[in-house]
Formats: C-alpha cells, structure tokens, sequence
C-alpha cells in the first residue's frame, strides 16, 4: 500500500468557481538570479515553459497556455509533518489548515475562497511526511488577485486565537474520520513501529489531545508554536511555486515576481533524513494486525535509500515491473494458479527524502492467509530468477520506449493537476527535467538494479499482514489508532529457507510485449463528424446500436470505444444481480493476464456492472483495440465457470457487501438516500442474503440466458474511419449467439424517481457502530431535469456553496466534512447538504435549516455585481473545455445512456443561463428551498454512530433545539415507495428513434 498523503482540507465539497491581471511587476535582474528557457516538453505540448530562480531563491515554473479556460498555481513548501517539534504533535498539517484562514493584507477569514468561489475557482492543501503543498485555480481574468491573496499566506499570516481554537475542531474532526480507516491505521502501526529516535515515528495529523490539551497542561502557546513554525521554515528559498495562466510568459514572470519576492528567504536547509527508520534491528520481522474491514493482505518490505537521483536509468522502475507483472511467468500467475490471491503490487515508494521501501503487496485469499510462509518463499523464487536471469536490456528497452511513447502523446492535465501534481517535482529534479522525469529514462545501468537486487533478502525483510483472524494473536496496540498488532522476530530456520530459494520453471521473465502500437498516423480521410459536435447513430438493428465520432479537437492516435450490454436480467433479482457482479469479477479475473500487456502498452480497459447489464470501455491507442475488444466479447459470448476461482471471486464479492458496513458515515447517508428515492433497488442485506447459496452451476445457465436476451450500445470515438468503426461493430454483433432474441423497446426504458409530495418533509434514520461520527444530509427534490431548471440550480448551489462552507464548517466547527452541491439521479435533481460530525444528526439538520433560512436574506442582498459574478463564473465553468479525449468521449455517452441527446448541452444551457435574473434565482430558492414555501420536497437522513463515544449514545434532545416541525420517518422502504408517484423520466433534446423500435409490440 503506499503511503497516504493527508486529506485534502475540504473532501467533497463542490468545486467553488475563480481572476487574472495582468500585473506589471517588477523585470529587473536584481530580482532574478536565473531564467531556465530549456525545459523539455512533449512535441505534443502546445503550452510554453519558462522556469525562473528569484533572488529570494523561490524556484517558480511558468506555464502560459493562451487557451486555457483556467488558470492555476501550486506552492510547495519543503518541509512536512516530520519536522513537527517532538511536543506537537500535528503543528505541520495544523499550520497548514490556519494558513487560509486570513492575513495582514486580507484580514476576513473566508477572504481566499469567497474570492475563488465567486470567480469560478476551487483550493486545497495536503501535508505529506516532507511536503505541505498548496493549490488553486481561479478563471484566467482573476488569476493576479488570487495570486495577491494565496502570496499573502506565505509572507503574513494572522493566525488569530479565535481561528485557532475553531479550526482545532476541523483538525480532530478530520482525525476522527480517520480512526476507522485500514488505510491510516496501518499507515501509522508502519510508523508506530520504526525506530522511536526517527522522526518517521511521528504522528502526523495531529488531533486535540496533542494540538490542545497535552500542551496546554505542558504551559506551551499553541499559537506561538504555529508562528515559529511558519518562521523557522516557510522559507522562500526552500519553496516551489508553478503558475498557469493565459498570459505570455513575460507578463506571468511580471506577476509572480512582483508579488512573490516579498516572501522572506530565511536561509534554511530542507532537512534530509539519510538514516533508515528501520534500521538492521528492526527487520526480519513479523506484524500481524487485525482490521477494521474484512481485509486480508500481506506486505512484503525491504528498506531501501531514496533512489529519486537515479531517474533517468530507473532501477526501481525495472524491479517494480518484472515483480508487480499479471503475464505469463509472472509471480501472480503462480500465486493465483495456487488459489493464494487475487492481485498484487510491487514496486518503490519514498517514505521522505534519504530512505524508501521496495515491497510486494498481496491481496490474500482465504487460502492464501494459510500459506503465508510459502507466498514469501516465492517471492524470493522469483527475486532468485531475476538475479539468475541477469538484467536484461530488451526489458529496459521496452520500458524505456512505452514510457517516452506514453510522454510524447501524454493527454493534456488541467491547469490544477498539472500545478499540483509538478510543484513538489520541482524540489527533487533539476528545472529541465521537470515535466519528463518520470517519463524520459536515458542511461542503461544494470549495476543499479544489481544493487538494488541486493537488499531484496530475507536479512533485510518485513513481513506485515492483516486479518480478521489473526484477532486473538494481536496483543500489542497502536497508540494513535487502537489497531490491535503483534510485531514478532521471523525464525532464523525460515529465514534460512528463504535463503535458499532457487528459481522455478513456472517463473519466468514476461514475453515481448506485442500490443505496443507501431502505427501512430492520424487518420485524415475526410469525415462529415469530424467537425461536428454530436456523435451519430451508423449501425441501428434489433441487436445493436452504434454511435460514432471522428475526433477533430485532439489531434492524438487514440480512440475511446465503450459498449453497454443492457438486459432486464441483469437487475431483476438479488440473485441475477449478485450473479452479475461475480461473473464481472471472474471475466477481469480471466482477462488478467491477457490485457495486462495491453495496459503497458497504454490502452486502459474496464470490465463494469450497473442495473442496466454490463459495460465495457478502452480507451488509448486505437490501432489495436478491437484485439483487446474482441478478446474480451469472446470471454464474454464463451464464458467458462472455473469452480476453484468462482469460490474465491464469490467470498470476495460477499465480503465487498459487508465492508461497507465500515465506510465513512457520509457515505451510508448517500446510499440511504438512494434506497429511498430509487424506483426499484435491491439492498445490502438482500444482495448478502442471496449471495450465499450461489453456485458455479447457476452462474453458467445465468450467463447462457443473459447472452441471449442482451441489446448492445457502443460509442467509438477518437482516431478511427467509420469503416473500421463498422468492422469492429459487426465482428461484435456477429459473435452474439445465434439464437439471441432481440429486446422490446419497453425492456429498455430507464428506471425512474420516486417523487415526494410538495409541502412534505420525511426522515430515514439508521444507526451505524464503527465510527464515532453521526452525519446528517439533507435533500431538497426540484424536480425533473429541463435545461432552465438545470442552470437556475446550479446557479443556487453556486451561490451558496461557499457561504455554506464557511458557516457550518469554518464558523460553527460542526465537522470537517461539509459538503452542499447538486444530486442528480433517474433524471430528477435536487440540492443536497451533507455534515459529518460529532454532534447527533437532528442538531445538524437543525444548524442546516439555520443556515438555509439565513439563505434568503443573503439573497436578496446579494448586489447585481455579486450575483453577476456566480453568473458569470458559473457559465465559465460549464464551458470549461475536456483535457482528455475520454473526458469528451464520457460526456457524448452520458447523454446517449440518459437517452436526452443534448449534445451540445454546455453551449445550450450557457445560453440559457446568462438570461436568468436575480429575482428568478429568488423564487426558485423561495419554491424549492425556503422553510417557509408550501412546496417543498424534503427528505433527510440521519446516520447516528452508536460506537463507544458516538451521539447514538447522548440525549438527542440535548441536541436538537427544533421541536416544532416534525418529519415522517420512513421505517419500511417498501411501503414508502408504493405510495408515491414516480417521477417522468426526462424529454429527449432531440428526436431519436427509440431502441427496440424495431421489434412490434
């Protein structure tokens, strides 16, 4: 598992929308020591790069893209959670939270991301164990003032005492969310158990006791502490900054030095920790560890150095890719001919600057957990072989071409991903190589990987796996999360068998990879749908449905190819649908080492089901996917039960439903609310029920009968004819049983909405025991989805999204988990508002209403300046142009699936949109929203955590200051549901013959 970075400040919450000036800084040499005008891109890259060394020695990266609907800057600080004083705990990622909440310059605490909000932007942050890193994007014309502001945080935060002690709340509340996470527990039991003098020790996050009280009793000033921390080290000359804008780069390079060499250079040192945190006594160990979820894995560590200097020869590139392989020969081959596992992974991660791991994560079987010694010993199988085999060029070769293949048609990144994804690169490598280091390797050396093969032994080995049934040998427990461990020394017999492991003939290096594109020419015959907006139908039987779309925006030798297989079988039990789901994990299964060569050679593909039936999608170069397609079709149309894998993909799928017991709460009350107003839906306790009984037997009579009641959809769009586009359609069709009967239009017809009756208000209430979090969300039904409806809602939602953020999350400290957006579903939409939180659930929804009351007011005085800016951010955003090919081909498709065809919907509803007044935004926030309306549509739920310390187990009333109002609580799903009316689905935007017209009634 690799290690996480922390969460982003504000999880879910609906993108705020962003302003560039032109500023005139200041050109003068003094202020700059270096330009870099050499750095290398893709010739794909239409963008320019200019890197600069100011004189306060800040290393900034210039991106202009005068065509960008975004602009976006990231600033990385060179310093993490690592170095938090040892007495505070947490300081790093606190001092990271406070930073927005104002400074000298802008005082207001919401100053940044009212700001971005309304000027069709969004921010984050993260803290990493060497890393706090910064982001944002705003709209191309706001990107100098949000610039001013974001500088701001760098040179003078207030850190104020009454933000300090509020937004403390915000950092035990994400801790909180974290307790009962695998992912963060073991993470930490990783930490918790490396040498207590590392720094690597530590905890990061930080929460209460070590932010507030442990201090406190010690006499330390936790806001003195924040202050010298951001003195000590927010240091220009250990920071990155990377800016992306419109502007050409010499008015870039004025903007970002006028206002970024203000900001102090303190001389510092980036720390560096050369010593391993698992030093020699500490390895030829054993943990086992018992989970919250029902997980069975098996880690396989060997400390290494930190290996980032050796980027352009990638010793750990070349491990991570024979060890980590799904090929023939390779070590989950042989783990899964066993019946051991399901997936692996294996390659490098750095634990921070000076030291890293290679590991070998196992995805166990319930057999697997049985021959946890033996899987071990074929991992030392197959490390014997490699060294036997010697370093091979052809495979670095192979590598090294598929990777510069992959960064000369690499698709573009939005201005945000590409700022924050590459500030942090801009500490490690040199300013050339910024944009290619992970992609251009140039230097053949077999000595490094030899190197690195010598530290893969059983001497420097750590052994980690989790289990539920490993619970009763786990005495020992972690001090920050509870997880129950045990960390034993490995016998000195074992680890001499590991020793002496020696290569089998069931391990081998992979073949040649044959899928590596060789033909990478654009196709330029012309075509009537290259220019257009709209896909159009050229293939239309009783059996199928074809869509196609030559791509003329990106220019790139790729194509996207998706198909649904839609059957009313799919869904029309709890038995069908558990079926459908394990024949989907067995035809990945079957598939696996087959595609994997495909997936090197970069086309992506997915095998998925939904209520409809089943999906398929690849998307990457075109010039063979209908191999890859066609495999996966004759799986699909021939498909063979393996009783031995259909048990173990059966476990998995049964063990799936039950996990998701112990997500995060917020997530119970999103698929709450969905049994709620789905038409038909299956549960939980009903898929788990059904899943039992299951056998290999029915599975095979089940995939027979769906085959031949099936109706295929697909879209291909990207670089491909028409002709090759029919060609791959008709081999699909033909390899459809014979004897397959066509659907009738109404086995096609999309499920529909319940609807809620105007002026009505109902309750869902459950209970969950694993986290000491409660939620509440509340949802406020509008209605059928039309275009007007569509833009006045999203207009709403806008609005309100950051005042609502900054009332329940930053003012009220109700949790850290605030979300208010849109909930879209069977074509009806509404607004929803989501709080995760300590405090019960009926005194959440009751600071909601507060909020949404005070909703109209801040209407109504909403000048026509305000409200013209979320207009216009709003439209801004929708016209927000795709990076990706995907990104288009997925919008086309989602139109198709929702059979609206509004193709051309950003354009439409943009229209539309800049026509809607204030006062119309009012009536519909006084219909839909207002407490005070007779028509509104109110369904809310409660998720109330009767862990130990939860708010199941306080007075409610304690809680709960509304006593007037009160909601229809829905007890039985079934009965709520049969007396209401369903929503119509929505009106197609154009007329399209509907699907099974042409099988009569």
């Amino acid at each position: 598992m690799t290690v996480p970075q922390y969460a982003p400040r504000s999880p879910g919450r609906a993108p705020s929308p962003v302003e560039l000036r032109p500023g005139g800084g200041s050109d003068s040499p003094s202020n700059i020591i270096k330009r870099y005008d050499n750095i290398i891109k893709s010739p794909e890259d239409k963008r320019d790069y200019r890197g600069l060394k100011l004189s306060n020695h800040l290393k900034v990266l210039l991106v202009s893209d005068p065509t960008t609907d975004k602009s976006a800057a990231a600033l990385d600080v060179n310093v993490g959670y690592l170095s938090d004083p040892d007495e505070v705990p947490g300081l790093a990622h606190f001092c990271e939270h406070m930073l927005f909440l104002g400074t000298q310059k802008y005082p207001e605490e919401n100053e940044y991301n009212k700001f971005l909000s309304e000027h069709g932007g969004s921010s984050n942050a993260s803290t990493s164990s060497d890393h706090t890193t910064y982001y944002f994007d705003v709209l191309p014309q706001h990107l100098g003032r949000a610039l001013d502001i974001f500088a701001q945080f760098f040179i003078s935060p207030l850190f104020t005492e009454g933000a300090t002690g509020r937004e403390l709340s915000a950092v035990n509340s994400e801790h909180e969310k974290n307790t009962s996470s695998d992912t963060w527990r073991l993470d930490q039991l990783n930490k918790s158990t490396a040498d207590d003098n590392h720094p690597y020790h530590k905890f990061g996050t930080g929460n209460r006791d070590t932010l507030e009280r442990i201090p406190r009793e010690r006499g330390i000033d936790v806001r003195q502490e924040l202050l010298k921390f951001h003195q000590k080290w927010y240091s220009a000359n250990i920071m990155t900054l990377i800016v992306v804008g419109k502007e050409s780069l010499d008015d870039l390079e004025g903007i970002v030095v006028k206002l970024f060499s203000e900001v102090e250079d303190r001389g510092v040192t980036a720390p560096t920790w050369p010593e391993h945190p698992f030093p020699p006594h500490l390895r030829k160990k054993r943990a086992y560890c018992c989970p919250v979820k029902d997980l069975r894995s098996l880690s396989i560590d060997f400390p290494i150095p930190d290996t980032r200097k050796h980027y352009k020869s990638g010793p750990g590139h070349y491990l991570s890719h024979l060890l980590g392989h799904e090929g023939p020969g390779s070590l989950l081959a042989a783990l899964k001919h066993r019946g051991w596992c399901n997936s692996l992974v294996g390659g490098t991660r750095i634990g921070a600057r000076g030291f890293g791991f290679f590991g070998v994560q196992v995805d166990l079987t319930e057999e697997g957990v049985k021959h946890i010694d033996e899987i071990v010993e074929l991992v030392f199988q197959y490390i014997s072989m490699l060294r036997e085999s010697g370093t091979q060029r052809w495979v670095w070769e192979e590598q090294r071409d598929l990777m510069a293949l992959e960064f000369r048609f690499k698709d573009a990144q939005d201005p945000r991903t590409m700022a924050a994804g590459h500030v942090h690169l801009l500490q490690e490598f040199p300013m050339e190589d910024v944009l290619s280091a992970y992609y251009l390797m140039t230097d053949w050396r077999p000595d490094l990987v030899d190197e690195m093969l010598k530290m893969l032994t059983p001497e420097n080995v750590r052994v980690g796996v989790v289990a539920k049934c490993f619970e009763k040998k786990c005495t020992q427990i972690e001090p920050w999360y509870g997880t129950k461990y045990l960390q034993e020394d490995i016998e000195e017999s074992l680890l001499k068998r590991w020793e002496s492991a020696q290569p089998t003939s069931e391990l081998h290096l992979p073949p040649p990879n044959e899928f590596i594109p060789t033909n990478l020419a654009l196709e330029t015959s012309p075509d009537p749908t290259k220019d257009g907006i709209a896909p159009v139908i050229i293939k239309d039987t009783p059996l199928m449905r074809l869509w196609y779309k030559r791509d003329g925006e990106f220019q790139l030798p790729k194509s996207f190819v998706t198909l649904d297989l839609v059957s009313p079988l799919a869904y029309s039990d709890p038995v069908c649908c558990n079926l459908t789901s394990i024949w989907v994990l067995l035809l990945r299964d079957s598939l696996q080492q087959f595609a994997y060569s495909a997936e090197l050679a970069g086309l992506r593909w997915s095998v998925g089901n939904a209520k409809y039936g089943l999906s398929i999608a690849i998307d990457g170069y075109d010039e063979k996917q209908h191999v890859l397609l066609e495999k996966i079709m004759e799986h699909l149309v021939n498909f063979h039960v393996d009783p031995a894998r259909f048990k173990v993909m059966k476990e998995s799928h049964i063990r799936a439903i039950r996990n998701f017991e112990a997500e995060q709460p917020y997530q119970h009350a999103v698929y709450q609310q969905a049994m709620c107003l789905s038409d038909l839906v299956w549960t939980r306790c009903q898929l788990l029920e059904a899943a039992h009984s299951l056998t290999p037997e029915q599975l095979t009579e089940f995939t027979m009968l769906l085959m031949r009641r099936v109706h295929v959809e697909g879209l291909m769009f990207g670089n491909l004819t028409r002709e090759r586009a029919l060609e791959v359609a008709d081999s699909i069709e033909d390899k459809l049983p014979k004897d397959a009967t066509p659907l009738l239009a109404q086995q096609l017809l999309l499920y529909r909405e319940i609807e809620i009756e105007k002026g009505s208000w109902f309750l869902r209430e459950i209970e969950n025991s694993v986290h000491k979090s409660s939620c509440a969300s509340v949802y406020y039904a509008c209605g059928v989805r039309r275009v007007r409806q569509n833009v006045v809602l999203e207009l709403l939602a806008q609005a309100l999204s950051e005042p609502c953020f900054h009332v329940l999350r930053t003012q009220e400290q109700l949790g850290y988990i605030v979300f208010s957006g849109i909930r879209r579903s069977n074509g009806v939409q509404g607004l929803r508002v989501i709080v995760q939180s300590d405090r019960h659930p009926a005194y959440l929804e009751d600071r909601i209403e507060n909020f949404i009351r005070r909703s109209q007011e801040y209407l109504e005085n909403m000048t026509e300046e305000e409200f013209l800016k979320h207009r216009s951010s709003l439209a801004a955003q929708k016209l927000e142009k795709p990076k990706r090919l995907a990104t288009r081909a997925s919008q086309m498709w989602s139109e198709i699936t929702a059979q609206v065809y509004n193709f051309d919907r950003m354009h439409v509803e943009v229209e539309e949109l800049n026509t809607v007044t204030k006062d119309e935004l009012l009536e519909f926030y006084k219909k839909h929203i207002s407490p005070k309306s007779l028509e509104r549509q109110k369904l809310s739920v409660y998720v109330v955590s009767t862990a130990e310390g939860g708010a199941g187990n306080k007075e409610a009333s304690e809680e709960n200051d509304n006593e007037t109002l009160q909601p229809t609580k829905i007890t039985d799903l079934v009965d709520f549901k049969s007396r209401r009316r369903l929503y119509p689905n929505p009106l197609p935007f154009i007329n399209i013959p509907r699907k099974g017209a042409h099988c009569k009634l």
